[in-house]
C-alpha cells in the first residue's frame, strides 16, 4: 500500500496523470470498501481520471499542431465543427423555414424572411438569458401562424430570476424593431419602418400580464405596488402614444392586484425593466402604423 501511494504521488508529481490513476486503483483494490480512506482514493481517481482525459487531448492537439503547422488552428476548428452542426438542431431549422415560409406565401419573401428573422430574435433574447444563468435550453421551435417557444428548466430559480429571463425576448425584440427603425433611417424605406412598429407591436402584446405570455411571468415578481406603477405606466403610454392596446396592460396588471401570487419581498429591478420596455415600445409602435410593412 505505501509503495503504491509512493508512486502514485511521484508521477502525480510529474503530472504523469494516466501512470499516477492505475496506481491509486491498485491500491483501493487493497481497501475496505467502507475505509474512510477509501473514500478518499475513489474521489482522488475520479479526479485524476478527468486530469488524464485532459492531459490526453492537449496531447492530440500538440500532435496535430507538430503535425499541421500553420494549418493547426484550422483543423481544430473542423475537428469541433461537429458539435457546431449539432447546435442547429433539424427541428429548429424546419420549424423556422415553416414559419417563414407561411408568411412568404401571404406577404412576399421579404416580408416574410423579415418577420420570421425577428421572430427568432425575440426568441433568442430568451435563449441567451436562460443560457447565461447556465440552465439547460433548447434551440427555439417555431409554430407557423401561432409564434415561437424555447423550452427551458427553471428549477432553482426564484420568480425575480424568470422574471428577467421572460423580459429578455421582448427586449432582445425591442432592439430588433430598433435596428430596423435604423434601416427605415438609412433607406427611406416604408417597409423597415412598419417592420419596426409590427415588431415592437407584438412584443407589447408578449407583456401583457397574463399567464401563457411573458408579462404574466415578470408580473410573478413584482408586489402590489409595483403592479399599480406598471397600471400607471401603461394608461400614461395609452394617452401620449395614443395606442389603446395599452390598456390590456392595464387591465392585466389591475387583475393581478387581487391574485395571491404576491412575492416575499420586492422586484424593483424588474419593475424598472418592465417600465422602460413599455414607453421604449410604445414609443416604436408609434412610429408608423404596422401596415407600412407591406410598402417600399
Amino acid at each position: 500500500m505505501e509503495a503504491l501511494s509512493a508512486s502514485a504521488r511521484a508521477h502525480e508529481s510529474r503530472r504523469e496523470y494516466a501512470l499516477a490513476l492505475e496506481d491509486w486503483q491498485k491500491a483501493l483494490k487493497l481497501l475496505p470498501p467502507d475505509a474512510s480512506q477509501a473514500e478518499w482514493m475513489r474521489t482522488r481517481t475520479a479526479q485524476l481520471a478527468l486530469l488524464a482525459r485532459q492531459a490526453a487531448q492537449a496531447a492530440a492537439r500538440g500532435g496535430w499542431a507538430k503535425r499541421f503547422g500553420p494549418l493547426a488552428p484550422v483543423v481544430l476548428f473542423l475537428a469541433k465543427f461537429k458539435f457546431l452542426l449539432s447546435l442547429l438542431k433539424l427541428k429548429f431549422l424546419l420549424s423556422f423555414a415553416a414559419f417563414a415560409s407561411l408568411y412568404w406565401a401571404l406577404y412576399g419573401w421579404k416580408f416574410g424572411v423579415g418577420f420570421a428573422a425577428l421572430i427568432m430574435v425575440h426568441e433568442f433574447g430568451h435563449f441567451i438569458e436562460i443560457k447565461r444563468r447556465g440552465l439547460p435550453a433548447e434551440l427555439p421551435v417555431f409554430l407557423p401562424g401561432v409564434g415561437a417557444y424555447v423550452r427551458w428548466t427553471a428549477t432553482g430559480l426564484d420568480a425575480r430570476a424568470r422574471a428577467m429571463v421572460s423580459l429578455a425576448g421582448p427586449l432582445a425584440g425591442a432592439l430588433g424593431a430598433l435596428a430596423c427603425a435604423g434601416l427605415w433611417i438609412f433607406t427611406a424605406s416604408k417597409f423597415w419602418l412598419g417592420l419596426a412598429s409590427l415588431t415592437a407591436l407584438i412584443n407589447l402584446l408578449n407583456l401583457i400580464p397574463i399567464a401563457i405570455l411573458d408579462g404574466g411571468q415578470a408580473m410573478a415578481a413584482l408586489d402590489k405596488g409595483e403592479r399599480i406603477a406598471i397600471c400607471v405606466t401603461a394608461i400614461l403610454c395609452a394617452i401620449v402614444y395614443s395606442q389603446p392596446l395599452f390598456l390590456l396592460v392595464t387591465a392585466g396588471a389591475a387583475y393581478r392586484l387581487f391574485t395571491r401570487d404576491l412575492p416575499d419581498s420586492p422586484g424593483h429591478g424588474v419593475t424598472a425593466y418592465y417600465i422602460v420596455l413599455l414607453v421604449s415600445l410604445g414609443f416604436l409602435i408609434q412610429l408608423a402604423p404596422p401596415m407600412a410593412a407591406g410598402g417600399s
